[in-house]
C-alpha cells in the first residue's frame, strides 16, 4: 500500500504562541504604516513647500544613514531587554517625538517652511525622521520573536507573513500619506500618527509574550546577552564563527550597493515613459504584488535549502533587471518590477530563516541589527554617486559620445536610454555576483551549517554565555 500523504506543516494563528505572534505582527504592521506614512508625507510635503529636489534627497539620506548608524545599538537593546518592552518603548518614543514635531509645526511662523534654508524647516524634518527611526527596533525584534514563538519547521512561513505585512504597509502608506498631505498637510499626518500609536500601545499592553525562561526548541534561560551593551566585538566574533555568514551579509550588502543606484534612477526612467499619475498607480499595484509574494512564502514555505533559494531568486531578479531596459517600454518595465517585487519576500524570508537557525537566540537581535547596519550602509553610497555619474558621464556618452556611436543605432540615444544602459550594466553586475556566490565554497559551508542546526531544530547556544548567566 502506498504510504499515506503527510500534510505539510501549517501555521495556526488562532491559539498558543503563534496567536501571540499574530498579535505582534498586526501591531508591527500598524506602527509600520504610521512611521512610513510620516516618512513619505514629509518627502511629499517638503517638495510641495520648497520645490527643492535637494531637500527631498536629504530626507531620504537622513533616514538611510540614521538606520545604518543605529542598527547595531538597537539590536543590543533587543537582546538585553524584553522584546515586548522594546516594542512598547519604541512606539512611545516615536509618539513623544511626533508630539514635539506637532509643537514645532504649530509654533513656526508663517512662511517658515517654504524656505529651504529655514532652521524651522530642518528642525521639523529632523524631528520627524527621528520619530520614524525610533520605530526601527520593532523591525529587529520581530524576527527574533519568530524564533521564540514559531516552531522551526514553520519559521519560513512566518517570515513570509512578515514580508506580506511589509508589502501591505507599503501599499497602505502610499495611499494614506498622499491623502493626509492633500487634506491638511503635516498637521493631519501628525495627528493621525499620535492617535494610531496610542491605540497600538494600548493593544500591545494586553498581549502577553512568554519570554521569561523560555527559549525556543529546548533552549534554557531568559534571553540575555553576553558582554552587555553594544558589544560589537562579540557580535563580529559570533558572525565570523558561523561558516559562510560573513559572505552572506557581504552579498546582501553588495546587492544593496548596486540596487541603490537602480532605485535612485527608477523614478526618472519611469516618468519618461508615463505621466506621474500612472506612475503612482503602478507602484501601488507593485506593492500589492509584494503582498502576493509574501502570501506565497507563507503558503509554500522555502523548502529545505533556503540559502540556495536566496541566491537563485537574486539571479532571476537581476536577469529581469538586465533585460527590461533593452526595450523602451512601460510594459517591459512593469513585467520586470512584478518579477522583482514577487521574489523580494522569498529573498528576505530566506535570509531571516537562515539567521534564525544559525545564530544563537541570545544574540539574534545584535546580529539582525548588525546585518541591517552593514546592508543599509551601502545604499546611500550609490544613491548619492549614481546620479552625478549618470548625468555627467553616461548621458553625454549616450547622446553624442562613444557609447552612442557604438550601440546607439540599435539601443537608442539620449538621457532615457543612458539610464537604461545603467540598468543593464547594474543587472549584469548583480547577476555575475550571484553566480559567483552560487559557485563559492562559502555558499556550501553556510548551507551545511543551516542543515546541521535545523536537523536538531535547536538554534546554537552562544558560547560566551555561561549556564549561570543563562539562568
Amino acid at each position: 500500500m502506498p504510504a499515506p500523504e503527510v500534510a505539510p506543516p501549517r501555521l495556526d494563528l488562532r491559539s498558543g504562541p503563534q496567536r501571540v505572534f499574530a498579535h505582534l505582527l498586526v501591531s508591527n504592521a500598524v506602527v509600520g504604516v504610521v512611521n512610513y506614512t510620516v516618512w513619505f508625507a514629509v518627502t511629499f510635503w517638503i517638495f510641495l513647500e520648497t520645490r527643492s529636489v535637494f531637500a527631498t534627497g536629504t530626507v531620504a539620506g537622513l533616514f538611510v544613514v540614521a538606520t545604518a548608524a543605529t542598527g547595531i545599538w538597537f539590536g543590543s537593546l533587543v537582546d538585553e531587554h524584553s522584546k515586548r518592552s522594546v516594542m512598547q518603548v519604541s512606539a512611545l518614543v516615536s509618539a513623544g517625538v511626533y508630539a514635539a514635531c506637532l509643537a514645532v509645526h504649530v509654533l513656526a511662523p508663517d512662511g517658515a517652511f517654504s524656505d529651504v534654508a529655514s532652521w524651522w524647516l530642518w528642525v521639523f524634518v529632523v524631528l520627524c525622521m527621528a520619530g520614524v527611526v525610533a520605530g526601527n527596533p520593532r523591525g529587529i525584534a520581530l524576527p527574533t520573536l519568530v524564533t521564540l514563538l514559531v516552531p522551526a519547521d514553520l519559521r519560513d512561513r512566518a517570515n513570509g507573513l512578515v514580508g506580506t505585512v511589509s508589502g501591505t504597509s507599503m501599499l497602505v502608506t502610499s495611499v494614506v500619506s498622499g491623502v493626509l498631505v492633500a487634506s491638511g498637510g503635516m498637521l493631519h499626518v501628525l495627528l493621525f500618527a499620535l492617535v494610531v500609536l496610542a491605540a497600538s500601545v494600548l493593544h500591545l499592553a494586553r498581549v502577553r509574550v512568554p519570554e521569561a525562561g523560555a527559549l525556543p526548541a529546548g533552549g534554557t534561560g531568559a534571553p540575555a546577552a553576553a558582554g552587555g551593551g553594544v558589544d560589537l566585538r562579540g557580535t563580529w566574533r559570533l558572525v565570523r564563527g558561523v561558516p559562510g555568514l560573513v559572505p552572506l551579509i557581504a552579498f546582501s550588502c553588495f546587492n544593496n550597493l548596486i540596487a541603490g543606484g537602480f532605485m535612485a534612477l527608477m523614478d526618472a526612467y519611469g516618468l519618461s515613459l508615463v505621466p506621474v499619475q500612472v506612475w503612482g498607480l503602478l507602484w501601488g499595484g507593485l506593492s500589492a504584488v509584494m503582498v502576493v509574494g509574501g502570501l506565497l512564502v507563507a503558503r509554500l514555505g522555502l523548502g529545505g535549502r533556503p540559502v540556495r533559494l536566496l541566491l537563485l531568486v537574486n539571479a532571476l531578479a537581476w536577469t529581469a533587471t538586465a533585460l527590461f531596459p533593452l526595450a523602451h517600454s512601460i510594459v517591459t518595465l512593469t513585467v520586470a518590477m512584478v518579477v522583482f517585487m514577487l521574489l523580494m519576500p522569498f529573498a528576505e524570508a530566506a535570509e531571516q530563516t537562515v539567521l534564525q537557525s544559525v545564530v544563537p537566540y541570545e544574540r539574534q537581535g545584535r546580529v539582525f541589527g548588525f546585518a541591517q547596519s552593514v546592508e543599509q550602509s551601502a545604499a546611500p553610497l550609490t544613491a548619492f554617486l549614481i546620479g552625478p555619474i549618470t548625468q555627467f558621464l553616461v548621458v553625454p556618452s549616450m547622446t553624442d559620445g562613444v557609447a552612442a556611436a557604438a550601440i546607439g543605432g540599435w539601443f537608442g540615444t539620449g538621457q532615457t536610454r543612458a539610464i537604461a544602459l545603467v540598468f543593464v550594466l547594474t543587472g549584469l553586475v548583480g547577476l555575475l555576483a550571484t553566480l559567483l556566490a552560487l559557485a563559492s565554497p562559502q555558499h556550501r559551508a553556510l548551507a551545511a551549517s543551516y542543515a546541521r542546526t535545523t536537523a536538531g531544530a535547536t538554534p546554537p547556544a552562544d558560547p560566551a554565555l555561561s549556564p549561570a548567566r543563562r539562568g
